[in-house]
């Protein structure tokens, strides 16, 4: 679902980049640039002259942990009873690769104009090609069924931009880092099920007075 959830923003951003500016398709990719980046295609690394997007976090949405484990269907008079899904919230790292600094720089901010007129995603208001095509996974319970992406710019401090250029190899890139709000994972699996109380009978009983 991360995966799908990445790859819908990534073919919203490219359609962008070819509609608004003429840009050749698969301008931006999904990528650990930690592997390293090379100039000619092999066995290793990614190409260069590319936008990457890398998952650098995942941190538990804590405010929404506590709901209701049960669902209730007035239509079956059915109620179900499931773990709650797991509301997430990752740390988005977009570098531009591109070996002509100005145009790194030129990319990087498109991108970012980009996510100021666009920052939610939803079914509704993407291009449905974008939710099927490129690197989609194949089986359907990795796949987004409904979805609200929202994408919010952090700003690290240098500390911070120290510390995650570290951690990837030391080498940095024009980049920006976004935080993705909030991809709620949940496996489709009813724990048991049961039936709803629908009446309640109250029965009363007056003892004999001779009775003890």
């Amino acid at each position: 679902m991360i995966s799908h959830a990445l790859t819908i923003v990534i073919n919203e951003l490219d359609k962008h980049f070819a509609d608004s500016y003429g840009a050749d398709p698969s301008q931006v990719g999904l990528g650990n640039v930690s592997e390293g980046l090379v100039t000619v295609a092999n066995n290793g690394g990614l190409l260069r002259n590319k936008l990457y997007l890398s998952l650098v976090n995942i941190k538990e949405e804590k405010t929404l942990k506590n709901l209701p484990d049960r669902i209730r269907n007035d239509a079956t008079l059915r109620v179900s009873y499931e773990n709650p899904p797991i509301f997430l919230n990752f740390l988005i790292l977009m570098t531009t690769t591109h070996t002509d600094y100005v145009n790194a720089l030129t990319i990087l901010s498109r991108a970012i104009r980009f996510f100021q007129f666009k920052n939610v995603f939803t079914r509704d208001n993407v291009d449905p090609a974008s939710i099927t095509t490129s690197s989609v996974p194949l089986n359907s319970l990795d796949q987004l069924e409904t979805f609200k992406l929202v994408f919010d710019l952090y700003s690290p401090t240098m500390e911070e931009v120290n510390h995650l250029w570290g951690t990837l190899g030391g080498k940095q890139y024009p980049f920006v880092l976004y935080t993705l709000r909030m991809l709620d994972l949940k496996f489709k699996a009813v724990q048991k099920e049961s039936g709803l109380i629908t009446e309640i009978v109250e029965n009363f009983y007056h003892l004999n007075d001779g009775i003890a």
